[in-house]
């Protein structure tokens, strides 16, 4: 007699495993191809196409430029000022007003294009800003120092703007024996930081073709590569606009095709077809009928002859329906409000020019302090160490600590009020309430507080020895000028008939 199995309790089931929704694969994600690649792997393929839409946008297309102006414009706007603060050696915290003035003044010769730019084409102030065109244009852009006196400078070095192409991103080779490796024409140690850059000597798309042109390596402590690392190790810059750039093509396609479209529909009447097979006659070309459109007229027909009138498309496309997401795109991903990109302001009103106002304020200064740091400071770093030992700027002890006489602030532009009663009561306020200073309400605007209360106090000054009286002037107790006071009178001469009124009292 056999014996019955016991039934075996079912297998337990497999514990479900937790996992992000965006890691899931399923039918709906089946075409989404990702890569695990670093951010030179991911440059390194798609830097020279990227880099040549970007700029064919910058040329066709009208939002993308006005991006790119925009940036320009609240980042470097008509130049960033210099102000020197060299400290007293026994001054007590006091400045050292002699000194800050013959760097001042050598500074302000030293930034004139012939003396500062190589070519003696561009001032310091217009290098910023092509140097901050290039940017989000190319993703970055090379600025070398070069260690020559340029015109009649008599300070041993100017600046070349150098171009993104220039730079062979071709070139790549793996580590040597110290541990450097070039990283698409950038030479690095084996921490990352470039030692050399490798920089054609002529510009690959040149009108004369790269025909000749060799490469060369320059020094990194000569060259100042602008660009903003978004990954870490990343070694070439990317353009700005990469993301916008497939939006902004099919922008282009969806205005071309709205066009074609209209122009036909205004033009084209109707097609005339006939029963006859062959086309005779002295309107007939090549097998072709040639017909003279004209909008809103139909002709005469021969007998047999009829008129059949197309449909091209649909006249209500909801043209601003389809711009309008595009370009908020194109906002998000550059930084850029809408309403600059777009140049529409209908919708816009106080708070909203505020809000937009106040969330993209810091991402210009936060530009402002990378230009600073990274351009100006370094140029100015560099420029004075040179003028010293050419003997053009005197120093004293120099030598010994050359941080001191490298303690400077810049200036950039600042930004004007949306609304400048609201804002200047506000700013009234927090200035009287201590949470502000007035230093800091001038330099918002891009000025210097000291150079206001100077030019103020020379101001004030002058108009009173012209004897003329403002009501802008807080501490002038008459608030209102002489229109306000009492009209003065003459002194009446004394009669000598009329009796002392003082000897009449005694009497």
């Amino acid at each position: 007699m056999s014996k019955r199995k016991k039934p075996q309790p079912p297998a337990p089931a497999a514990p479900r495993r937790r996992a992000y929704e965006g890691a899931m694969v399923s039918r709906l994600t089946a075409d989404w191809v990702t890569s695990s690649t670093s951010a030179d792997a991911e440059i390194d393929g798609s830097l020279v196409k990227l880099r040549n839409r970007s700029r064919q946008l910058l040329r066709d297309n009208d939002y993308v430029k006005a991006a790119r102006r925009a940036i320009v414009t609240n980042v470097i706007g008509r130049g960033i000022r210099m102000q020197s603060r060299v400290p007293m050696v026994r001054g007590a915290g006091r400045l050292d007003k002699p000194t800050n003035d013959r760097i001042e003044s050598w500074w302000r010769r030293y930034c004139r294009k012939e003396h500062i730019h190589a070519a003696g084409k561009l001032s310091f102030a217009r290098i910023l800003r092509q140097a901050m065109a290039a940017v989000p244009e190319s993703g970055e852009v090379f600025i070398r120092l070069v260690p020559e006196e340029f015109g009649d400078s008599d300070t041993p070095m100017g600046l070349e703007i150098l171009e993104a192409d220039l730079c062979d991103e071709m070139y790549t080779a793996g580590p040597d024996a110290e541990g450097n490796e070039w990283r698409m024409g950038v030479k690095v140690n084996r921490w990352g930081r470039p030692v050399q850059y490798r920089f054609r000597t002529r510009h690959p798309g040149d009108v004369s073709g790269s025909v000749g042109y060799t490469s060369t390596d320059v020094p990194a402590n000569q060259i100042i590569h602008l660009f903003i690392p978004e990954r870490p190790g990343q070694t070439r810059g990317a353009p700005w606009f990469a993301s916008s750039i497939k939006r902004m093509h099919h922008v282009a396609g969806f205005e071309e095709a709205e066009v074609v479209g209209k122009r036909a529909r205004s033009s084209l009447m109707g097609f005339i077809t006939s029963p006859e097979g062959e086309l005779v006659g002295d309107d007939v070309q090549d097998g072709e009928r040639v017909s003279n459109f004209e909008p809103g007229v139909f002709k005469h027909l021969a007998a047999g002859e009829s008129v059949t009138v197309p449909q091209l498309g649909n006249a209500d496309t909801q043209y601003e329906a389809f711009l309008r997401p595009m370009l908020r795109a194109l906002a998000a991903g550059s930084g850029v409000p809408y309403p600059t990109v777009s140049a529409d302001y209908s919708q816009a009103n106080y708070s909203s020019s505020r809000l937009e106002r106040l969330e993209v304020l810091e991402l210009w200064r936060s530009l402002q302090d990378w230009i600073i740091e990274d351009v100006c400071q370094v140029v100015f770093e560099r420029a004075m160490a040179a003028a010293v030992d050419a003997g053009t700027l005197t120093l004293a002890g120099y030598d010994l600590a050359p941080e001191r006489y490298e303690a400077v602030k810049w200036f950039p532009r600042g930004w004007e009020f949306v609304d400048p009663q609201k804002e200047s009561a506000a700013n009234k306020e927090l200035v009287r309430s201590g949470f502000k200073t007035q230093a800091q309400i001038v330099a918002e605007q891009g000025g210097d507080l000291e150079d206001l209360l100077t030019a103020r106090a020379s101001e004030v000054q002058r108009a009173q020895e012209l004897g003329i009286q403002f009501d802008t002037n807080p501490a002038d107790d008459m608030q209102g000028g002489a229109t306000d006071a009492e009209p003065e009178t003459e002194d009446e001469p004394e009669d000598p008939n009329k009796p002392d009124d003082d000897a009449e009292d005694l009497a």
